[in-house]
């Protein structure tokens, strides 16, 4: 089984700034991935020619009827105008969030709310190809964590996909709470994202199994991990860790292969998360 996380910069690309809709399926399908995680996911946003990137991940790594989630943390455009994705989105209003896809069956799927930082913060803009990244001030959008409970072939295993805060000290606050709403979860577990802490700060955070250690960003040149596969309880071996440059984005996608090892059933989830209905 192979786990993966890999924040698609909205399917733009660092060579010609384009958003190309067959670039970016083959980067997803290339991955090979049986579940993957996505950040910075757009939905019918101008900037990637108002496509639904979320539907077109699941399409190209094959996902399960019913196994793909978006959800949005934002309705409008990160950056540029922007409200909470709260309540109903209008008709062709752009979204923006996160996304989760399995290739194998999904029964259950929990939204997680963790909340935003109340501060402004200096985020890097990647430039026009072959030109300098640029330091613009953003407010932090509302931050999320998708959970699925996957009916995988070594048995029931719940994955959870998130994006945290670029706002340093808030994104590890999230985690901690994110850890402690899933502490409740029973059964084994595995936690995907881009979680914008270097290295191995979210398993001391957290004491969460690493499951990969490799530098993830920037993505020609990657100098820290700030994407991550953590593990509590037992979900396998790791038999193979790749860090996987594409022609998409400014991270390269972290993808851990897990063997076949039968996990322990699990007894349920507890009330600590909101149930959802699947995105496909």
């Amino acid at each position: 089984m192979r786990l993966g996380s890999f924040n698609v910069m909205h399917g733009l690309s660092l060579t010609d700034g384009r958003a190309d809709p067959d670039r970016y399926a083959s980067a997803v399908a290339d991955l090979g991935a049986d579940v993957l995680g996505l950040q910075e996911v757009d939905v019918d946003q101008p900037r990637s020619g108002r496509r639904d990137l979320a539907a077109e991940a699941a399409a190209a790594l094959g996902a399960a009827a019913g196994g793909w989630f978006f959800a949005p943390t934002v309705f409008g455009t990160p950056g540029v105008s922007w409200r909470p994705a709260t309540g109903a989105r209008a008709p062709g209003e752009p979204a923006y969030g996160i996304a989760l896809a399995s290739r194998f069956p999904v029964a259950e799927w929990r939204i997680i709310e963790l909340g935003r930082a109340p501060v402004r913060s200096p985020i890097a803009i990647p430039g026009a190809p072959g030109g300098r990244s640029r330091l613009i001030m953003l407010d932090d959008e509302p931050r999320v964590a998708i959970a699925a409970l996957i009916d995988s072939p070594a048995g029931r295993l719940t994955v959870v996909n998130t994006h945290l805060s670029f706002v340093p000290g808030w994104n590890a606050v999230q985690l901690v709470r994110l850890a402690r709403r899933l502490a409740a979860v029973d059964g084994p577990l595995v936690v995907l994202g881009d979680l914008n802490l270097p290295g191995r700060l979210p398993g001391l955070l957290t004491r969460w199994h690493r499951l990969a250690a490799a530098p993830t960003y920037p993505a020609p040149a990657p100098r820290l991990q700030l994407d991550h596969v953590l593990a509590r309880g037992q979900v396998g071996n790791v038999t193979a860790v790749r860090c996987q440059r594409t022609d998409i984005s400014d991270h390269r996608a972290l993808l851990v292969d897990l063997d076949a090892a039968t996990h322990p059933p699990a007894k349920g989830w507890g009330r600590t998360t909101a149930p959802a209905s699947p995105g496909g």
